[in-house]
């Protein structure tokens, strides 16, 4: 079966092993590997796509897991990008939130980021483990660019 391209807007903060990202995927339904997925499940090609318009939360560290955020727009995932990006700018140590399931804790650390995340899943969501994940020291620069693209992204 062909690979299934999944597009959208995204962003990942943290390393290739320890990160969180905020992302609302979207399958385009006339893919090869779509089209073939969805006759194997009995299902229209637009339904095994789904409506691209669910906004979810991925982790990874130490093992990985993440949820849908049903009712969350893309207002909200614009807001707490700049939410990120003023305080970056501003140099200090902050706590930016995205609604009440993901926090992240920052201080700088010479050209770098030191962040901290805490996920927490949704009410009735199958694995309610609050997790802390210590994402590392991420490059103010990098970060920055993360963050401009993906607002732009949403845009």
């Amino acid at each position: 079966m062909s690979p299934i391209a999944v597009g959208g807007p995204e962003v990942f903060i943290g390393t290739p092993t320890r990160y969180v990202a905020l992302m609302r995927p979207e399958i385009d339904p006339t893919q090869p590997g779509v089209l073939a997925a969805a006759e194997e499940a009995g299902v229209s090609p637009e339904e095994f796509a789904g409506s691209g318009d669910i906004w979810a939360l991925v982790f990874e560290a130490d093992g990985g897991g993440g949820f849908e955020l049903p009712g969350a727009r893309d207002t909200e995932a614009d807001a707490f990008a700049e939410q990120l990006q003023q305080a970056l700018a501003a140099g200090e140590a902050f706590t930016a939130e995205a609604g009440t399931f993901l926090r992240l804790d920052a201080r700088p650390s010479g050209a770098s980021w030191e962040v901290t995340a805490r996920v927490t899943p949704p009410e009735g969501h199958d694995d309610e483990t609050v997790r802390t994940l210590e994402l590392g020291a991420l490059p103010a620069a990098e970060l920055a660019a993360d963050l401009e693209a993906f607002r732009g992204s949403l845009a």
